[in-house]
């Protein structure tokens, strides 16, 4: 199999490490081209052994999977740059945190030019980015979100979990670009916001010492990559804003609850959202 890795970052990076593990470890004939805006870390890729080469106009054509790990603007921009050159067998498959758009290029170039593209999103990732933080076990056990053209498919789909099966995902979700946008801007935009905004109090300047487990849960993802968020915030700008509204609202309620000393009114709150947590969790 040969695989495609378009930006060698956190998530480019950690896929190419995933096929090559795959590889040394079953003795597959895998052969992973690269491109990157960097070079020097391409070069480094090839002399670690990871990358076997550069992905360009003589090894596009060549690969059974494509994967493009760039921004969503610049992802957008790289497929159209290099449809004509995307075989017929190839898959190509973005990993882009918002799936409108891109998906709705993709789908149309593919129809031009003959390839196959899917809408893909792995649930996974660090703080960090960069490659030197890449890993071959990023998503070993992990979920994949899959945005496919059509849903009934069922051998393109088969063929798409036996493409992803070095990276060692834990289950797969389909869905359509729509749906994947609403729902990521609550499980995941909403919290990086959430947590970016709650480190800012005054108070965030002297808290060692007291600080445990729920500090650390709220503020993991404000450590964040402000290029890449403020691009993805923007593409997803309407279900994110609802999401904001949403929980500016209901933290309203607690607000008022407190300022105006209604105790009764704050515990049934708080027992709404203890039961709205098991419902959802189980």
């Amino acid at each position: 199999m040969k695989i495609g890795i378009v930006g060698l970052g956190l998530i480019g990076g950690s896929m190419a490490k995933a096929y090559r593990a795959y590889s040394d470890e079953h003795d597959c004939d895998f052969k992973i081209y690269a491109y990157n805006r960097s070079r020097a870390i391409l070069d480094f890729s090839i002399l670690s052994g990871v990358v076997d080469g550069e992905l360009n106009n003589e090894t596009i054509p060549e690969c059974d999977i494509i994967f493009v790990s760039l921004y969503p603007e610049a992802s957008i921009e790289y497929m159209v740059r290099n449809a004509p050159l995307f075989a017929e067998k190839t898959v190509v498959m973005d990993l882009c945190g918002t799936k409108r758009e891109i998906c709705r290029v993709g789908f149309e170039l593919a129809e031009q030019h003959n390839f196959t593209f899917i809408g893909g999103h792995p649930m996974a990732g660090t703080h960090n980015s960069g490659y030197k933080y890449s890993k071959a076990t990023m998503f070993r056990g992990a979920p994949m979100v899959i945005v496919p053209p059509v849903f009934d498919d069922i051998r393109l789909l088969d063929n798409i979990k036996k493409l992803l099966l070095p990276a060692g995902f834990g289950r797969f979700s389909v869905t359509n670009a729509d749906d994947h946008d609403r729902i990521i801007a609550f499980t995941s935009q909403l919290a990086h916001v959430v947590s970016n905004a709650y480190v800012k109090s005054p108070t965030a300047t002297v808290h060692k010492g007291f600080s445990a487990g729920s500090y650390k849960d709220m503020t993991r993802v404000a450590w964040l990559n402000e290029v890449m968020w403020t691009e993805l915030f923007f593409e997803n700008k309407e279900p994110l804003l609802f999401e904001l509204d949403s929980i500016i609202n209901s933290l309203s309620e607690y607000r008022d609850a407190l300022a105006d000393g209604d105790k009764e009114k704050m515990k049934n709150l708080l027992r709404d959202g203890r039961l709205a947590k098991e419902q959802i969790d189980g």
